[in-house]
């Protein structure tokens, strides 16, 4: 099984072989010449709960100002029954959504890590292995829920800066300077 694990990554290998090559960094290349099979200690998932703990930190700080942002909005709602803040709404639910999944994902991913500290406490290596593996690729997906969710935040902010930038043309445009 290591040698079918190995053989996938020649490719890889040889790319990084030519570019050490073309950078003339020769004294490395030993480096990366020996494969050595990989294994997991302890401390290994533990590595990774400082990093999981500071992103649902900010994942929940995200959701507590949008919460506070779509109280706001609900109540200039109520008060206009501007059809704009409805689109805003709109928004911040998908956002909302995505801020949801992006903390599933996170808290699963330090799950797994405390489960495959377990398993490799009882001497386990593959099962831990295979768990800190599905660990990484869970929080993988968290950042990318993340990045996502910040594309979408930057989008809206785009179209509020435009729109106050139409607003003060118009502005311009009425009623021009005396």
């Amino acid at each position: 099984m290591f040698e079918r694990q190995v053989g996938c990554l020649k490719p890889f290998k040889q790319i990084i072989l030519n570019i050490f090559a073309i950078l003339k960094l020769p004294d490395l290349l030993p480096l990366i010449s020996y494969t050595a099979p990989m294994e997991i200690t302890l401390t290994t998932p533990a590595l990774l709960f400082p990093a999981i703990s500071m992103l649902l930190l900010a994942y929940t700080n995200r959701f507590i100002a949008l919460a506070s942002l779509i109280r706001n909005l609900k109540e200039q709602y109520t008060r206009t029954h501007n059809s704009l803040l409805m689109g805003q709404i709109s928004n911040l639910r998908e956002r909302l959504f995505l801020i949801r999944n992006m903390q599933a994902l996170g808290i699963a991913s330090m799950f797994l890590c405390v489960l495959c500290m377990f398993v490799l406490f009882s001497e386990n290596q593959v099962a831990g292995k295979y768990l800190f593996g599905i660990s990484l690729l869970l929080l993988l997906a968290s950042l990318a829920l993340s990045f996502r969710e910040i594309q979408i935040s930057v989008n809206a902010l785009r179209l509020e800066l435009s729109d106050l930038e139409n607003q003060e043309d118009e502005r311009k445009t009425y009623h021009p300077a005396r």
